[in-house]
């Protein structure tokens, strides 16, 4: 029962001095998950309650599933753009909140199951396929698709539109036309420039806490709903129901896609928050025990009119400083929000529109990594070319077509490397043990009659008539070498299709007299070979367990001696020896 519900073991452990510092650090907490959860709710579309409904339900689920100790988790501003990309199609031209909280409830559930899914089927390793650099681009474009779809808001007004171009439009367009509200602005405006200059200067105090009861001290003494603010006013009393949301049939296929790709996104984030916290208190990441305890906070979540959550690193670093030690950190923050709701449901009615825009637009600004672009362009050039790809296909095409875009980016890129895969030939360097690139080592020694290939990925379907041709190039020399030895080592695999391409390569050179020759391959890959029978063609005795020992095979064979004038490359071998 400990391995399947962590929460139990935590429970046995727990030491009486931690207690004081968990329900410090949960008070703290809660300071920020209540404007947060209610911002990113509106972020998805949703009745800010919700977000409160939401954080509750999901800090309680991990407390019990989750393995970390101190991982929050919550609403968040990644998620918030995908879950209304998904839901708003769906809930109709009239916008019913209902409808909405329904499709967003069921989101949740399917985003749960496939993460407690995943995690009892052991799949965290699906993590792994966004890579960094297109995740930095995929997260460029959700911070740049927030912020324009928020500006709106923070000015007070309205703009209906379905992509990024709209949205620009429609906010250009909303201020030429005079819709923007003076006050909402000034609110909005002063709320961004509050939170950025205390994260900035004095990062210890709750900037986002700060920057709420000012502003709703700004509407209570200037009355800025007379001057067209809008307000959040008195949220629902009491603790949510529980609730088996309905949607129509024909729904499912668009929320089970928008599932798919919020559950890779969330576990994605969770994974390298974890990693990030675990290598600073001395924790292992258990992979799949983080799905099946996200997987738990989502269920939980759609159960009482919830929508999809993540791991939220400020949230965990905010619960951190504050001397978090275990979970009970987060079931503290459930609780002070459930009295909170249940109590005094009007606390934040005073709290502007405007201010919740500035919550989103300056958590956005921290999904953009505009360094790690440019850091990019000086590294590798065409990785920064993937991440601007990623980038612009969240910003043309929108949330979720960006995700697909991303991963197939991370896809692409791999099966890139495999397919195009560097290739070099050795030599040998003095003073130098092993056999080196001739590429980084011009004056590298060879012997005359043979080269030295190293082909630095498994041989498929895809490279293996790359491979082939690169190995005809090497036989065409002047004169031709008597062996072309393969170092294949980085070759940790043969396909069928590779081994059919290998058999042809090996009659046409022993037809030209050039022997195919093998050292350093893997015993699973050289019985693959076997199994393919490439050993009727391919000589056994021209595979050798070393470099070493197939050299000297060669120089016994040949008499050849190591030469260094100049002909590294087979085109410019000298004739063999005596």
């Amino acid at each position: 029962m400990k391995r399947w519900v962590p929460g139990l073991g935590m429970v046995a452990s727990y030491r009486r001095e931690w207690l004081a510092k968990d329900i410090v650090a949960g008070i703290v907490l809660s300071t920020l998950l209540v404007p947060q959860g209610m911002a990113y709710a509106e972020l998805a579309g949703l009745p800010p309650i919700t977000g409160l409904y939401t954080s509750i339900l999901c800090l309680l689920g991990y407390a019990a599933f989750g393995p970390s100790r101190i991982l929050v988790l919550g609403p968040d501003s990644a998620l918030g753009s995908m879950i209304a990309a998904t839901i708003l199609p769906l809930a109709g031209a009239d916008g019913d909140p209902k409808r909405a909280i329904a499709l967003a409830s069921i989101l949740a559930l399917i985003t749960g199951a496939i993460m407690t899914l995943g995690g009892v089927a052991k799949l965290g390793f699906i993590a792994d396929l966004i890579s960094k650099p297109t995740m930095i681009g995929y997260m460029n474009g959700l911070a740049l698709t927030i912020l324009v779809g928020q500006l709106p808001k923070l000015f007070g007004f309205k703009v209906d539109a379905e992509d990024l171009i709209g949205e620009i439009h429609g906010f250009v367009k909303g201020l030429a036309h005079g819709e923007a509200v003076a006050a909402a602005a000034a609110v909005g405006i002063a709320g961004i420039v509050l939170i950025l200059v205390l994260q900035r200067w004095l990062p210890k105090l709750p900037a986002v806490l700060i920057m709420v009861v000012l502003a709703i001290v700004a509407t209570t003494v200037f009355s800025l709903a007379d001057h067209g603010v809008d307000l959040v006013g008195v949220l629902p009393k009491g603790f949510p129901p529980l609730t088996i949301p309905h949607v129509r049939l024909a729904d499912l296929g668009p929320l089970f896609a928008g599932a798919a790709g919020i559950a890779l996104v969330a576990l994605a984030d969770t994974i390298s928050t974890a990693s990030a916290f675990a290598a600073r208190t001395g924790q292992e990441i258990d992979g799949n025990g983080e799905m099946i305890g996200i997987g738990v906070a989502n269920l939980a979540a759609g159960l009482f009119q919830g929508f999809p959550v993540s791991t939220s690193g400020s949230r965990t670093a905010v619960a951190e400083r504050s001397g978090a030690k275990t979970q009970l950190t987060g079931v503290t923050g459930a609780v002070v929000i459930i009295v909170m709701i249940v109590l005094v449901p009007g606390l934040f009615r005073n709290l502007p529109s405007p201010a919740l825009a500035a919550v989103v637009i300056t958590a956005s600004l921290s999904l953009a990594d505009i360094p790690g672009t440019v850091r990019l362009w000086r590294q590798r050039k065409a990785e920064c070319l993937l991440s601007v790809a990623a980038f612009a296909g969240v910003a043309l095409l929108g949330v979720l077509p960006g995700i697909a875009i991303a991963v197939a980016l991370s896809i692409l890129n791999v099966f890139g490397r495999a397919w195009w895969p560097y290739d070099t030939e050795l030599g040998r360097v003095e003073g130098l043990e092993g056999y080196h690139d001739v590429h980084s080592y011009p004056e590298a020694q060879h012997l005359p009659g043979l080269v030295i290939y190293r082909f630095d990925s498994p041989l498929f379907f895809a490279n293996a008539t790359t491979f082939r041709d690169q190995v005809r190039r090497l036989a065409r020399a002047d004169p031709p070498p008597r062996w072309i030895l393969i170092a294949a080592e980085p070759m940790t695999d043969v396909d069928t299709t590779a081994s059919d391409v290998l058999e042809d390569l090996d009659e046409t050179l022993n037809a030209q007299g050039i022997s195919l020759v093998f050292a350093e391959l893997k015993d699973p890959v050289r019985r693959k070979i076997e199994r393919y029978g490439l050993t009727r063609t391919i000589d056994p005795n021209h595979f050798f367990p070393t470099i070493e020992s197939a050299l000297a095979a060669f120089r016994q064979e040949t008499g050849a001696e190591w030469t260094a004038d100049g002909g590294a490359a087979a085109g410019d071998q000298a004739a063999p020896g005596p």
